[in-house]
């Protein structure tokens, strides 16, 4: 204090000086002391890639409704697209058993986006030569789907069984090892390969899909899941016709989903034992189009819906005792 007053010379400055001071000094405390910096938090690992196995959980579909006497009173409105998805799923279960779930998904929207755009084209909605007819993927390796050819990506080096998986099928593998299994599958999107004029083998190996010109397992779940409503019944529309449609829950999809599943698995697995996966394969269109729903012809019954009854799949199936 003396030394503050004599610089000031005056009483009341060096008191002030020396207040101010103290008040600087004690916010600073021990936090200036140096000390090693505080360790970081770790962050989740938000972003990193999935297992395999932990893709193939990812896109679990619901679980497929076997009742008979609950399936038979169903009916379900969707349009024509994802029913031809629905189908190609539970079929692949049948005719190419060793693939993945992801593959499955795959390879139907690969069936459902050829499908469409041949639709298209013969209403005069799309026109031109598709990116199949310039010669893009020509060479690539093929499958046939609900008897159309679907050109393919092999994911090499993919292995999705959990460990107990693979040691519960050793012994089939042993005792099937002239058969030789095919890689897990991508479905081509020739489309998206055209439009990146690039070779389709780019970033196959790749862990991540989302540069591959494929058809994306993610994206045929989600349509899946979105696109199967339960009918408005006669008495609610007409009860009151200024009210409201109920909107369909996500939840109600889901079931809807998951009932139309066990119709199809019940139909597949009642000719499974009788017919060669390739019959299969070529009766499979020709029963979806005995249930798909009813739309106006042309371009006004394009993306339109309709019903399906579940009893018309059931009524599909192999007479007992044939």
């Amino acid at each position: 204090m003396e030394s503050i007053r004599a610089i000031f010379g005056d009483e009341k400055s060096a008191k002030q000086v020396f207040s101010a001071a103290k008040r600087v000094a004690k916010k600073r405390g021990s936090s200036d002391a140096p000390t090693s910096p505080p360790a970081k938090k770790a962050k989740p690992s938000y972003g990193q890639p999935l297992t395999p196995t932990e893709f193939e959980e990812s896109l679990k579909l619901p679980e497929a409704c076997m009742n008979e006497g609950m399936l038979s009173g169903v009916c379900i409105q969707t349009n024509r697209a994802p029913l031809v998805l629905a189908f190609a799923v539970a079929l692949l279960k049948y005719t190419i058993p060793d693939q993945p779930l992801s593959s499955r998904l795959s390879l139907a929207q690969a069936v459902v986006s050829a499908n469409s755009r041949t639709k298209a084209i013969s209403i005069g909605l799309e026109t031109g030569k598709s990116a199949e007819e310039e010669g893009w993927g020509e060479g690539q390796p093929n499958v046939i789907v609900m008897g159309r050819e679907i050109k393919v990506m092999k994911r090499w080096g993919y292995q999705w069984e959990a460990e107990e998986e693979k040691g519960a099928t050793q012994e089939t593998v042993k005792e099937e090892s002239a058969d030789v299994k095919e890689p897990p599958l991508w479905g081509v999107d020739l489309e998206a390969l055209k439009k990146s004029n690039g070779p389709v083998t780019i970033g196959a190996r790749n862990g991540s899909t989302s540069q591959l010109p494929i058809y994306t397992a993610q994206s045929a779940r989600a349509y899946l899941f979105k696109s199967f409503d339960s009918p408005q019944s006669e008495a609610d529309e007409t009860k009151s016709p200024t009210k409201k449609k109920p909107v369909p829950t996500a939840a109600n999809k889901e079931r809807n989903l998951g009932l139309l599943l066990g119709a199809l698995e019940l139909l597949f697995q009642s000719w499974s034992d009788v017919l060669s996966k390739d019959d299969l394969d070529k009766r499979a269109w020709g029963w979806y189009v005995r249930v798909r729903p009813d739309v106006e012809h042309g371009v006004a019954g394009w993306g339109s819906k309709g019903i399906v009854k579940l009893a018309k799949i059931l009524e599909l199936r192999r007479p007992p005792g044939n």
